[in-house]
């Protein structure tokens, strides 16, 4: 095999030079640039102003759980900024909601708002194009987090890099923050594409975000800023070659705006309208639930880390949030593979008497098989150290692709979220499994209020009611350190009991269980 990688790495180099030229340019000159100070010269800004003027050093939090009016809350926050955007994903994708989003951003633009918007480039495909386009605006500016070596955006092309250079490509951004003139801040889990706003036609994702107003939002526009001046963001026109220029921007924006019109006569826009004519958003009055509250973010120098350094991210913040538990945890994490020393933490807060309560996807609702072959290795050591388990549900009658990734039945849940003991909430980008831990960046907000934890807590237990997920169990009727899994949940008003992952297709079975024999773990 030695023998055959200079040949290889030679087929791999010229399928990088078919599929196009255009390199990443090191030297590129990139200039710096920090968030505004927040002004009150805005009905949004004073209201908010306001507001926060009368809880001193505690920050104000709307939860959004409907996807909707997550969707809306962002296009009218971006509809009344003044000053800047900043924007900063792991995915934003050239679909239906995507383009929305653009055609907001570039009309805050042409208002004279500074728009930044920085995206990790693992993602990015066609989206190249829209991007480019953007960056031709004079007051935006858009860059990518450690990009690939060449614009080349095919697959073929990126496989080809990984093979060269997967050691630093297979370090991802995966935060998610969208602020407002620096006074209004969303903070969660929803990347921006259709399969995040209940637009998609294959995959609808259950998720959370947290809109902010108060200190919390000048702790997030730190960590924007940190991010968008790091060594590992690169503009998008850092690439050679030709990049559009105001012909194409004004292409674009004729493009966006006669979408934009589509999408406002669409069923979906219009059940928005119907559903949600008073949703709140940072700019409404209403309630909000204020607490004292820390935005905590990974810093951009853990993707060059040798091994695991804890100061550089968000983990042990976490991990003393939980450790704090006196009588209950609640656990929200799509992608859950605790691994040994998860297992061992979270079966020793059990053990102290204190109810650890896990939610994750089932076989059937992941759009990532690879992450359920991961985490399927510790249910029975969680559950025989007392912790429960819930697996979310696929959507009835829904069709379940047997191998596809990035796909479920339906309802996958997205969401990232711990509370403990009633009282105290994270809400943010991060999983409970080791991409998290040492490969991604993560970031989100810890806030202590009883009335959002109970919130949050009620998202939880309708997501584990019989009706929407299984509740895994060791076999009753068995010796428990020998009982195998059960899956216990309601259908037709009886609750039955299940022997294996239910509603998981064949093909999906055989996937994972082959995908088990593979040391990968780590890299899930």
């Amino acid at each position: 095999m030695r023998r055959n990688l200079p040949k290889l790495a030679i087929i791999l180099l010229a399928a990088l030079a078919l599929d196009g030229c255009a390199t990443l340019r090191k030297d590129f000159a990139k200039h710096p640039s920090t968030a505004l100070p927040p002004q009150h010269d805005t009905p949004s800004t004073r209201y908010v102003h306001r507001e926060v003027s009368r809880h001193g050093d505690l920050s104000g939090f709307r939860l959004l759980t409907f996807s909707t009016n997550a969707l809306m809350s962002r296009v009218v926050l971006a509809d009344h900024a003044k000053h800047t955007l900043d924007l900063q994903y792991y995915i934003f994708a050239d679909d239906d909601t995507g383009r929305l989003v653009a055609q907001r951003l570039l009309a805050a633009a042409d208002r004279g708002v500074r728009v930044r918007l920085l995206l990790d480039d693992i993602n990015v495909g066609d989206e190249i194009d829209m991007l480019d386009a953007l960056d031709a605006h004079p007051n935006i500016e858009v860059r990518l987090f450690n990009p690939f070596g060449t614009q080349a955006r095919s697959g073929l092309a990126k496989a080809a890099q990984f093979v060269l250079d997967g050691s630093r490509l297979n370090h991802r951004m995966h935060n998610k923050s969208f602020i407002v003139d620096n006074s209004v801040a969303v903070i969660g889990g929803r990347n921006i594409g259709d399969d995040y706003f209940d637009a998609g036609q294959n995959t609808h994702f259950r998720d959370l975000d947290l809109i902010a107003i108060g200190p919390v939002v000048r702790q997030a526009s730190q960590a924007f800023d940190t991010y968008w001046n790091c060594d590992a963001a690169y503009p998008v026109k850092a690439y050679s070659g030709k990049h559009a220029g105001p012909a194409d921007l004004a292409r674009l924006r004729e493009q966006l705006a006669q979408h934009a019109r589509k999408f406002a006569q669409s069923d979906y826009a219009q059940a928005t309208l119907d559903q949600l004519p008073h949703g709140p958003s940072g700019d409404r009055p209403g309630k909000w639930f204020w607490g004292h509250a820390v935005l905590v973010a990974d810093q951009p120098a853990k993707i060059d880390a040798d091994g695991d350094d804890p100061q550089l991210r968000i983990g042990p913040d976490i991990k003393a949030m939980m450790d704090g538990a006196k009588h209950d945890v609640r656990l929200i994490s799509p992608y859950f593979i605790p691994g040994d020393d998860g297992t061992a933490f979270l079966t020793g807060i059990a053990a102290r008497g204190v109810r650890v309560q896990v939610l994750t996807n089932s076989l059937a609702s992941t759009d990532e098989p690879a992450v359920h072959a991961g985490y399927s290795r510790y249910r029975l050591p969680l559950l025989r150290g007392g912790v429960e388990l819930y697996e979310l549900r696929p959507q009835p009658g829904a069709k379940q692709p047997a191998t596809d990734a990035g796909k479920s039945s339906g309802v996958s849940l997205h969401a990232k979220a711990i509370v403990v003991d009633s009282h105290e909430t994270f809400i943010g980008s991060m999983n409970m499994d080791e991409r998290s831990k040492l490969l991604n960046t993560e970031m989100g907000i810890i806030v202590d209020n009883a009335p959002l934890a109970k919130a949050v807590e009620q998202f939880f237990d309708s997501a584990t009611a019989p009706t929407r997920a299984w509740r895994v169990m060791l076999d009753p009727t068995k010796p428990r350190q020998h009982a195998p899994l059960v899956w216990r949940g309601m259908d037709d008003g009886k609750m039955v009991t299940l022997t294996s992952d239910p509603d998981a297709t064949a093909g999906r079975k055989v996937e994972v269980g082959l995908i088990k024999l593979l040391p990968v773990e780590n890299l899930l």
